[in-house]
């Protein structure tokens, strides 16, 4: 690594590096969508980007402001619908990244992004989209986010999107398929989770980030394994993408 990167390309790197050539994703906006682009302009060509709103396989010039911005449509290989997207494709179990944010993520990898608490009362969020849906239905999630005590809990004040539930198998008790595995991406780790009781575990450490940032930035109790990997630095052809071809405005980089 010859050149200096930001930590949200940090981010954005990591997360497309967990993204496997001939996968369909479910993107969202913002870094989500900068990760799975990166992904499919290196190591991933046959990646299928899926947009909740129709938009399916876009090479966009520009970033757009949001998910209906026309800009993301630029050069797009389909055109469907929410229900072609959410119905047809990621209910018939054709879905095997789904790739989230989200204001809240608790121990068990649950997203909230519908109201917090507060002194004084509640807080009311976005809330889902079709964030609900895809956690309950694609066979990995990737969530990507900030890290910080008071958005890593104990507990999300409202389960916006399905995580582990629980933890053990109480997911599929609930009528929800099982998922591969749900990864958190941050500014400071990888999270992974406990494969028997579903709990928070650092996977990797950023570069510069000892475990005691984690745990001072955490506001749940967390594994951290004696194996704990070091996050790879970003390559120059990397950064090179996401500031020329992929961010060339920086909108999220």
């Amino acid at each position: 690594m010859t050149v200096e990167y930001t930590t949200n390309e940090l981010m954005a790197v990591t997360a497309s590096r967990l993204l496997r050539d001939g996968d369909n994703v479910v993107v969202g906006l913002g870094l989500p969508q900068i990760a799975s682009l990166l992904a499919k302009a290196t190591h991933a060509p046959g990646l299928n980007i899926v947009y909740e709103i129709g938009v399916i396989n876009p090479d966009a010039v520009e970033m757009g402001v949001g998910i209906a911005d026309p800009r993301l449509w630029h050069n797009t290989e389909h055109f469907t619908s929410f229900v072609g997207t959410l119905g047809h494709v990621l209910q018939k179990g054709l879905i095997d990244v789904g790739f989230l944010g989200g204001l809240q993520v608790d121990k068990y990898g649950n997203i909230n992004s519908t109201l917090v608490k507060t002194e004084s009362g509640s807080r009311h969020i976005n809330g889902s989209g079709g964030a609900a849906d895809i956690a309950c239905f694609a066979r990995r999630i990737l969530v990507i986010m900030k890290h910080d005590k008071r958005k890593l809990v104990e507990n999300v004040d409202f389960i916006t999107s399905v995580g582990h539930l629980r933890g053990l198998d109480t997911r599929r008790k609930e009528g929800v398929p099982q998922c591969e595995y749900i990864k958190i991406i941050t500014n400071l780790c990888v999270f992974g989770f406990d494969e028997d009781e579903k709990v928070l575990k650092i996977e990797s450490l950023h570069p510069g980030v000892a475990a005691r940032d984690v745990l001072e930035n955490t506001g749940v109790k967390v594994h951290i394994p004696d194996n704990a990997a070091k996050t790879g630095e970003p390559t120059d052809e990397e950064i090179y993408l996401l500031r020329n071809r992929i961010d060339p405005l920086k909108m999220y980089i």
